[in-house]
């Protein structure tokens, strides 16, 4: 925490090639003027020219686990099964781990390999050590036999624990005293600052309001909107909580967020559900997993939006996201879509016409590409179908789903423009959107006025001046200031 006078004026800021004195008065924008016309008072930072736009939110992500991902073993790298156990088997050499511990690492990604993971390819590498490797979506781990007979004694596996089990046995993974993982909590939302990130949507499977109370509390300034899943539905309905309502006690940073419900599994994984089937697939599974029915789906969305609770639906597949769709314009319901990476054409205007906003990550359009390519061939124009949710005037909002990418909103502002990687050539390039859009879609408010909230991100350059060939600065735009709630984060000067 660098500090937090109750007036602090920006002066001289950038913004519309004019500058202009930006005061803040406790968490709001109390007044805008050009520099020199009003007398200033409180506490004055000079931001000799900088230019200065709203703050930037990422709309989805598991924090804890993002903060977590520092201290394991990244195998993001890995090509094939082979490959990642040489990983594991060298981490093991050169850094021995204490007695009774498990080795954790993360990212693997095994739609694309050669060969198949399996938990007597770990044995070999591994020895009495457990080791469990969760995939880079998060909706599969990868386990040697030890793992498996301490963390999963009841599951029946060859070494790879699916969805639902695999949430189960990554809660428990995460499960770490409260005082070390806050502590890493706290870090990582100080990486977020660096890079002008004043908000984010919170999707980790734990309690999240009572976390992030407790962190507030703890004089964590970062806003936060607190998902809950279907466990802890009820508790949010019987505190009396709607989506927005700001818990008390948290200086107004932690709000109520959606309802999280996950309706299919992911790409990857061959689980998202689809229309049709994915390729070498035989028999039902062949379309991917249908994780809730439809008359649950739609009773659970009905009950949180009786109680004001807006819904937050994991759909991926292309039929998940119909169902989704379905389910929204029978209950009246409104919220999000998380992910939309696989839709019917028939489906893109109904996002528009029923209030539902895509809630995508624009990364997992360079990291999926080649996934999609070979598991979804024939219909990847309608994988990350940016620009047409655009064109059919959908609400887009960009997140990361940290720690599957980079809780960087830079990072994801760059996949969208660009979609494509350093040396690549963009894939499908007709859905690439501009800056603007790709900035608007990473912000909770446009623009800058008296009365908003006072969450400001100061660069030296306006990234708005980039052309779509020049997308790859916008990965590495760096963030000279960053303000939450009227208190000034981060500062590079």
């Amino acid at each position: 925490m660098i500090s937090k006078p109750t007036t602090l004026t920006l002066t001289r800021a950038r913004l519309a090639d004019q500058l202009m004195d930006i005061v803040l008065h406790d968490d709001r924008v109390y007044a805008i003027h050009p520099t020199g016309t009003v007398p200033t008072n409180g506490a004055i930072l000079d931001l000799d020219g900088r230019v200065v736009m709203p703050g930037l939110w990422d709309h989805h992500v598991h924090f804890d686990m993002w903060a977590l991902r520092e201290s394991r073993l990244d195998v993001s790298s890995a090509r094939s099964a082979a490959e990642c156990a040489a990983l594991v088997r060298a981490r093991l050499t050169d850094r021995p781990l204490d007695p009774g511990a498990t080795l954790v690492g993360t990212g693997f990604q095994d739609g694309t390999w050669p060969d198949l993971p399996t938990a007597e390819l770990l044995d070999a590498c591994g020895g009495p050590v457990p080791v469990v490797l969760i995939s880079h979506d998060i909706h599969c781990a990868w386990l040697n036999t030890e793992a498996l007979r301490r963390w999963a004694p009841s599951l029946r596996s060859d070494g790879l624990v699916l969805e639902q089990d695999c949430y189960e046995l990554v809660a428990r993974i995460n499960d770490l005293p409260v005082e070390h993982l806050d502590a890493l909590v706290a870090e990582s939302v100080r990486r977020a600052h660096a890079r002008g990130t004043v908000g984010i949507v919170e999707f980790e499977r734990r309690p999240n309001l009572d976390s992030w109370e407790r962190r507030a509390r703890a004089g964590v300034t970062m806003r936060v909107a607190c998902g809950v899943y279907t466990d802890h539905l009820d508790d949010a309905i019987r505190r009396g909580l709607a989506t927005g309502d700001v818990l008390p006690g948290t200086r107004g940073l932690v709000e109520m967020g959606s309802f999280k419900i996950v309706v299919d599994g992911s790409l990857n994984t061959r689980t998202a559900w689809c229309h049709d089937a994915f390729p070498g697939l035989d028999g039902e599974e062949a379309f991917g997993l249908q994780a809730v029915g439809a008359d649950d789906l739609r009773e659970l969305v009905g009950r949180a939006h009786a109680a004001g609770i807006a819904s937050a639906v994991h759909a991926i597949g292309d039929r998940a996201n119909t169902l989704a769709l379905d389910t929204f314009e029978k209950t009246g319901a409104r919220g999000t879509i998380e992910h939309a990476q696989l839709l019917s054409t028939s489906d893109l205007e109904r996002f528009a016409r029923l209030g539902v906003a895509a809630s995508v990550q624009p990364r997992h359009v360079i990291d999926d590409r080649d996934v999609a390519d070979r598991h979804w061939h024939g219909r990847t124009e309608r994988a990350f179908p940016l620009a047409s949710l655009l064109s059919a005037g959908a609400r887009v909002l960009f997140g990361s789903d940290a720690p599957v990418a980079p809780l960087d909103p830079w990072v994801s502002m760059a996949s969208a423009v660009s979609r494509a990687d350093r040396g690549q050539s963009p894939w499908h390039a007709e859905q690439r959107i501009s800056v603007d859009q790709a900035l608007r879609a990473s912000m909770r408010h446009d623009r800058l006025a008296p009365g908003v909230p006072a969450d400001l991100v100061v660069l030296a350059a306006d990234p708005r001046a980039l052309k779509t060939d020049e997308a790859g600065e916008l990965a590495t735009m760096p963030v000279e200031a960053t303000v939450v709630a009227g208190e000034l984060v981060h500062r590079r000067w």
